[in-house]
């Protein structure tokens, strides 16, 4: 584990400034920043570190190579930092790593990662609602939602804003774009671009994620722009290629819309269609 990083999470206050309840079992080496509240039962493992701040609720599992920020919060029965559910770990030093102010609500799990030294990361400002499952070398980025019993397979990306309904299988490798909003029951076996939502199952396209894009401060104008480039990828009849080339020749490109294509390009499963 990083040293440098875990002194970035701790900070320089005494680890004896934890509240832990006498019935959780702390690790002597796990490492507690300050005003870090442990509740009863709770288990905390021996490579662990928590940053400042954070509420362990009863019944909480955190073990692994777990490095967790400041201002986190995980609910009754979550479970960090367990092995992979993958036949190809074989006990290799990996990671989970999680930022600030995400909240970890009743009987989540996130697992480490697949791989020497790779991790398992989670950003900051989450919601991840009760029963969601983050499995290994996952990488959710900042200000997403997750509701209720949303299942990420391995190697899911999740970006930041995007919002997924419960219930969502989401298949691995899958990249789920920046602002995008998925539909509760969905069942997600390709990439969902930035910037629209879809539902179903089979999963069906239903446009830009014109609320989601709104709350988050979305000009009328990049509105339109991004309207116009959906009817392109999805409205026109044309394959993602020629799609791609009108949407460069007849949109203007801002940043939004160069994110869009960008996030195509690089699409290795496909984009749901």
């Amino acid at each position: 584990m990083d040293p440098l990083k875990i002194k970035k999470v701790i900070g320089p206050r005494p680890l004896r400034e934890a509240e832990i309840h006498p019935t959780a079992v702390v690790h002597p080496s796990a490492r507690l920043g300050h005003n870090v509240k442990v509740g009863p039962h709770s288990v905390i493992g021996a490579d662990v570190t928590i940053g400042p701040d954070c509420m362990i609720g009863s019944s909480v599992l955190i073990d692994g190579s777990t490095i967790i920020g400041s201002n986190n919060r995980f609910f009754h029965g979550a479970a960090i930092g367990s092995e992979p559910q993958d036949k190809k770990y074989h006990g290799e030093k990996s990671y989970v790593e999680i930022g600030d102010n995400n909240d970890f609500r009743e009987f989540c799990t996130v697992h480490l990662a697949t791989g020497e030294g790779d991790a398992t990361r989670i950003g900051s400002n989450n919601l991840l609602m009760a029963y969601v499952h983050i499995a290994h070398n996952c990488h959710i980025h900042d200000n997403t939602i997750l509701a209720n019993a949303v299942n990420l397979a391995g190697h899911v990306e999740v970006e930041s804003c995007a919002t997924i309904g419960g219930l969502t299988p989401v298949h691995q490798f899958v990249r789920i774009g920046a602002y995008s909003f998925v539909g509760g029951g969905s069942r997600l076996p390709q990439d969902v671009p930035p910037f629209i939502k879809v539902a179903g199952n089979p999963v069906e396209v239903a446009g830009i994620n014109s609320i989601g894009l709104k709350r988050n401060g979305f000009t009328d104008e990049e509105l339109l722009n991004l309207k116009k480039a959906y009817r392109l990828l999805y409205r026109s009849g044309l394959n993602v290629t020629q799609a791609l080339e009108r949407i460069a020749a007849d949109c203007r490109l801002d940043r939004r819309i160069e994110e869009l294509m960008a996030f195509i390009r690089r699409s290795e499963r496909g984009i749901v269609r």
